[in-house]
């Protein structure tokens, strides 16, 4: 969830009575929810675990002066396990960026996935470079990140998918890094015909080899699911070039995969949370969502953004096999209920630590807080 959108005591937040849905969309039903990933726990003690601050700084490069870049909010993290630590990226934004803030993309590093130091600076920005026309002046938004492993258990370099924003037209970019910090901008993902299209959001088909989260190919090339509206998916052969998987008879021309649902949590919007997990069960992916009033929820109220999960097919990323009839984490604290964008969780980083799930998350579109579920 971001504004540049088209339009202490624990809490048990999965939902054991998730079942999934009958729905039209499916090729295939199931009545069971054990491919879910479900019982994650907000950290109730330490959320939210990053907040803004006015007192980091840096010299910007393309307005030549010295920028609090991460003045007015922090949220929508990323993560990835490295060296034995949890590295998260994250989006900030400062307070003079015309379009209510420039987005930056900050590090902080945490040797128990709770407690995090930040780096100074941020470590991924627009700069006076060749994408600086679709970066400037919104800002670099929302990473998510896999990596790309040879053997999938030596070190490679990371994939990152982020989006830039000029005040105009959202754009699903690419960039890579072999240590997170030193960054290789590959520029907007949709190309040719596609490039003005509207798009953010790409959580690429990964799997979990130990602790980290590795691009997997399926029926011979990887996949990524994208979009803020409905679902759509594009596929590449080397996770820097992607085609999206096309239909005519769609009004934006690409193909849907996951559309809202009338009168449910997600019934205005679906867009994807962390990568899509590759398991024994089929492709996992935690997706967010807002509803449009319609849900007769109090605890939904409009444009509430709360996660589902959906669950395609191990063999046909296209193919979706189920989904969760109700959401499994949504807005109930304090920090998540008000906010730059009240009523906001926004799942987004996602790693295996220490036997763990830990789910990082933004909360009304103002700060960082975790979750986490006690067995991988």
């Amino acid at each position: 969830m971001k504004k540049t959108i088209l339009l202490g005591t624990v809490l048990l937040v999965g939902l054991a009575g998730c079942r999934t849905s009958n729905q039209k969309e499916a090729t295939a039903t199931t009545d069971s929810t054990d491919w879910a990933l479900l019982s994650f726990v907000k950290v109730d003690s330490l959320n939210p675990i990053i907040r803004p601050s006015a007192a980091l700084e840096f010299m910007d490069p393309i307005l030549k002066k010295s920028v609090k870049w991460e003045e007015k909010d922090v949220f929508n993290p990323a993560a990835v396990v490295r060296n034995g630590q949890v590295y998260m990226i994250y989006r900030a934004e400062d307070v003079i960026g015309k379009f209510a803030g420039t987005s930056r993309m900050g590090l902080a590093v945490s040797d128990d996935g709770l407690h995090f130091k930040k780096e100074p600076a941020p470590v991924f920005y627009p700069d006076n470079d060749a994408w600086k026309k679709y970066e400037w002046e919104g800002g670099c938004e929302d990473p998510r990140i896999v990596e790309s492993s040879p053997d999938g258990k030596s070190e490679g370099i990371y994939i990152m998918t982020y989006t830039s924003y000029d005040g105009t037209t959202a754009r699903l970019m690419l960039a890579t890094s072999p240590d997170l910090r030193r960054w290789t901008k590959h520029g907007p993902i949709l190309g040719g015909k596609f490039l003005n299209t509207w798009s953010k959001s790409g959580a690429i088909v990964s799997k979990r080899v130990g602790e980290k989260i590795v691009a997997e190919k399926v029926a011979g090339k990887y996949w990524m699911y994208f979009g803020d509206t409905d679902l759509f998916i594009a596929s590449s052969d080397d996770l820097i070039h992607w085609t999206p998987l096309e239909d005519s008879t769609a009004q934006n021309g690409l193909k849907s995969v996951l559309k809202p649902r009338p009168g449910q949590f997600d019934s205005q919007l679906v867009e994807p949370g962390p990568y899509a997990l590759l398991t024994e069960k089929g492709i996992v992916l935690i997706y967010n969502a807002a509803n449009k009033g319609d849900t007769n929820n109090p605890t939904l109220p409009n444009m509430t953004y709360a996660a589902g999960q959906a669950l395609y097919s191990a063999s046909d990323p296209t193919k979706l096999i189920a989904r969760l009839d109700s959401n499994f984490f949504r807005p109930d604290k304090p920090y998540e209920l008000v906010g730059q964008v009240n009523n906001v969780c926004f799942l987004e980083g996602l790693v295996p630590f220490k036997g763990k799930w830990f789910l990082y998350y933004g909360t009304a579109d103002s700060k960082i807080a975790v979750a986490v579920r006690e067995s991988l």
